[in-house]
């Protein structure tokens, strides 16, 4: 099974997306072009490859959120045994 994106929300000022990550599989090299916020639905080890190639390990816990700035450019992997959930939100346009 792929790494699906469920998108549950799309207005013009907010997106919101429940991500699933089998393991062994990643969200493909993408560009966040608004700001994020993440909330991890549970505690797992994510790991995020930038375009340099370079890997950063992430720790994510559940129900600790956490944001970005737009921006941000990666790959997410889940090299783990169980899957990884989260929902990301993102804000397309202020109010």
């Amino acid at each position: 099974m792929d790494a699906t994106g469920d998108v549950q929300i799309d207005t013009e000022t907010l997106r919101v997306t429940k991500w699933t990550i089998p393991p062994g599989q990643a969200i493909p090299m993408h560009v966040h072009e608004h700001d994020y916020v993440v909330v991890p639905l549970v505690s797992a080890t994510m790991h995020l490859t930038g375009p340099d190639g370079g890997e950063t390990v992430s720790q994510i816990q559940q129900g600790r959120s956490y944001h970005r700035p737009a921006g941000a450019e990666h790959r997410v992997a889940n090299h783990g045994e169980s899957t990884i959930e989260f929902v990301e939100m993102e804000i397309l346009r202020a109010l």
